[in-house]
């Protein structure tokens, strides 16, 4: 493959479409032409493209252009990169658009979060078909530098390696290779543990609902952000396209976690979409002149309440333990503490380690891709890690067995850990000792 000097991205206008430009634009050192609908938009867009990796040097790469100018653009393109809305008859019809002056040597690629990569293919011709490839990277990519490659029936594997390499040694992505199946591997991972918490926020709505949720699965039970704010970040929307897609398209033991609460739809159907729209599962309430306050969603009521300093015992003990760098007490606390909350907090974590690993059998090539696309793709502590990190106060396969007996009646509890290996990644990295 020669170098990729130029590059069209189609939907350059939008949050992830615009991210990508700058990644393209500043690692891959490329020209590239950004598309949108409105090529005023489009020049509005460059000065958050630039900012979106900090670089003020490769506004010179960007050239802003629009949909009349596809054909040109494509033309002269080493790769094309298609980040339109997730709805496969766009992102087909738009394949359609961009195989007719396709260069034959050049990649075509969509930015799909979960739709068949096999069948936009098929809108190329057959030549075509086997440099076509779903690049799924994640948001923000200048933070999250991981990248799921997924290929076709059709893959040229050389093509493969070729484009593999460049996305790991020029755009310095953490590229993990999966499987044609819906949401690939780190959303169906990580939005089923997402979906599950807001379904428990409604089980527990009289406890506090969605705050009471979000404070029993903090920073302290291994990830950036706790999980109902991370929805109401992505986009309640977002979350429902691919929770929908999950449950209308898979059929593993799981399957019913996927189902959205009615809470969350009526928000929805309101336009309450999160922090985007200003307002969702949480608001952000402005009162004075510079004086702001989160406030969330009572579900019970459907009015906005302030947000309710949860003190849980177990909780206060883990990030104790944390600060201080005693990760080992702070495991033991969780697994003897037999508050609801505690044993809600070690419940979603075991659950969270089965559904990783029964998955990546399905959708990934190795055992390890579920530690790969959760620790660069999320920023949670990867599900290898947690092994080790509950191994140093438990038997980790018994722990799980008396802690979720429901699940495994569905799983073979005993296979799934039979051949585990170490993580890569230290889990020490992942537990933080605030919200």
């Amino acid at each position: 493959m020669g170098k990729i000097k130029t590059v069209t991205v189609i939907g350059a206008t939008g949050t992830m479409g615009a991210n990508i430009a700058g990644i393209f634009a500043s690692f891959g050192d490329a020209k590239v032409f950004c598309i949108g609908r409105n090529i005023e938009k489009v020049k509005k867009t460059i000065p958050r493209i630039i900012n979106s990796v900090r670089a003020d040097s490769i506004k010179e790469n960007l050239v802003p252009a629009d949909f009349s100018m596809i054909e040109e653009c494509v033309s002269q393109s080493d790769l094309v990169f298609e980040s339109l809305v997730e709805d496969i008859t766009v992102k087909k019809e738009t394949a359609k658009l961009v195989s007719k002056s396709l260069p034959l040597d050049s990649y075509a690629c969509t930015g799909s979060s979960g739709l068949s990569i096999n069948e936009i293919a098929e809108c190329y011709p057959p030549e075509s078909r086997s440099r076509f490839f779903g690049v799924h990277m994640f948001n923000p990519p200048y933070n999250l530098n991981l990248c799921e490659l997924i290929s076709t029936q059709y893959v040229d594997e050389t093509a493969k390696e070729e484009l593999k390499q460049y996305l790991q040694n020029q755009l310095f992505r953490t590229v993990v290779e999966v499987k044609d199946y819906p949401a690939f591997l780190g959303n169906r991972i990580g939005f089923q543990f997402i979906n599950e918490a807001m379904q428990y926020a409604e089980k527990y709505k009289d406890n506090g609902g969605v705050d009471y949720i979000d404070a029993i699965l903090g920073t302290f039970s291994g990830r950036s952000m706790p999980p109902l704010l991370t929805a109401n970040f992505v986009g309640l929307d977002v979350h429902k396209a691919i929770v929908d897609h999950l449950y209308e398209n898979t059929n593993d033991y799981a399957k019913d976690s996927f189902i959205l609460p009615a809470y969350v739809n009526n928000l929805i159907n309101e336009k309450k979409m999160g922090r985007k729209t200003g307002m969702g599962l949480y608001k952000t309430v402005k009162y004075g002149e510079n004086s702001f306050k989160n406030t969330v969603i009572d579900i019970k009521s459907g009015m906005y309440r302030d947000i309710f300093p949860y003190v849980f015992p177990f909780a206060e003990k883990m990030k104790n333990y944390f600060s201080e760098g005693d990760y080992q007490e702070a495991f033991y606390i969780l697994v003897n503490n037999h508050s609801l909350e505690a044993e809600i907090c070690l419940s979603f974590m075991l659950k969270y380690i089965v559904y990783s690993l029964y998955t990546s059998q399905t959708v990934g090539y190795s055992i390890d891709a579920a530690d790969d696309v959760m620790a660069t793709g999320f920023n949670w502590c990867p599900p290898l890690a947690l092994v080790s990190a509950f191994s140093t106060v438990a038997d980790v396969k018994n722990l799980i067995k008396s802690t979720i007996p429901d699940i495994c009646k569905m799983v073979d509890v005993d296979r799934l850990l039979e051949n585990i290996i170490p993580s890569k990644y230290d889990y020490r990295l992942f537990f933080k000792s605030g919200r």
